[in-house]
């Protein structure tokens, strides 16, 4: 099996990165502003992992890859957050198409909130999908759900996958499953009781009390949120109970606490033994931000076949 080079924007902890990785690709440079994701991303990938604000790094510095992978950033592109057009984090994609331009890549993968579909009544993904045509790239974007591909949580996602034109890609659908599924039993149903310094226990707020935040056991659970604060609730706890309109209060017979830093990892598939680098906070944010690994993995495979077309 041919090994695929793979270079990384915006990596975070590498999600995204590891799951090509299992896939059979070699990561050989990547990139993020924040501290703690790079050390992590360091801890478990044999990657060039260059810290720092890509605006300001040299292109001519990073290698040629097969692969270009991006999950940019999307907090402007969110629906839980102010949907502004002009945000300025809404612009760091077009690093990301500076570089495809610069490399032509095989392909490009890139990843995003489902918001980011209907921002600017369609504006926005239009002019994305342009910009990296322009590139030289025939372009194609599938908003699928982590929970179909073995991943045992709700997480709805934009996947954008981008082909060099001399591939002759034309028609290019990812499908809506896998065929895998996944419980919070599953997942962490064997991991032992979390150790209080593990777990956010910062108050909850009146927007976290607004709706249920459990899922039982034999569910999947809701987004893991990127905020340590907004993470959801253990599955072992009792069970939410509505007050009223967007009011709702914990249930009691029983103790009531958020997922831990390793509970939410191991939801995100990332290794149960990954060690993330920073405080609890940081932690939280790393692993709330990434891409799904077991996603990640699934589409790497699935556009293998048509990366091997090159040069026959």
């Amino acid at each position: 099996m041919r090994e695929f080079t793979a270079v990384s924007l915006f990596c975070g902890a590498g999600g995204l990165d590891m799951g090509f990785d299992r896939a059979g690709y070699k990561t050989i440079w990547a990139n993020d502003f924040d501290q703690d994701a790079c050390k992590t991303h360091r801890s478990w990938s044999s990657a060039e992992v260059v810290c720092g604000d890509i605006s300001k790094i040299d292109y001519s510095t990073i290698p040629a890859s097969d692969v270009i992978l991006g999950g940019f950033p999307c907090q402007g592109f969110s629906l839980s957050g102010p949907r502004k057009i002009d945000d300025s984090r809404n612009v760091l994609y077009k690093h990301y198409v500076k570089l495809v331009r610069q490399n032509k890549p095989l392909a490009f993968i890139g990843e995003n909130v489902k918001g980011l579909l209907t921002m600017g009544g369609g504006q926005i993904i239009d002019a994305i999908i342009a910009d990296f045509a322009d590139c030289g790239y025939d372009v194609f974007y599938k908003l699928v759900n982590a929970k179909n591909f073995g991943v045992p949580q709700d997480r709805e996602r934009v996947i954008i996958v981008g082909f060099r034109k001399d591939l002759n890609v034309k028609d290019f659908n990812l499908p809506d499953t896998n065929g895998e599924s996944m419980t919070l039993r599953e997942a962490i149903g064997d991991m032992p009781e979390a150790k209080p310094g593990d777990v956010c226990d910062a108050s909850y707020s009146s927007r976290y009390m607004s709706r249920n935040r459990k899922r039982g056991w034999d569910e999947v659970a809701y987004t893991v949120p990127a905020m340590a604060k907004q993470v959801t609730l253990w599955p072992g706890s009792p069970d939410m109970e509505k007050m009223g309109t967007d009011l709702w209060k914990f249930g009691s017979g029983g103790f009531t606490r958020r997922l831990s830093w390793r509970e939410v990892a191991a939801i995100q598939t990332f290794p149960k033994d990954l060690e993330f680098a920073g405080e609890l906070t940081s932690i939280y944010k790393q692993i709330g931000n990434a891409v799904p690994v077991k996603l990640a993995e699934f589409v790497a495979n699935y556009i293998r076949p048509y990366l091997e077309q090159a040069g026959k």
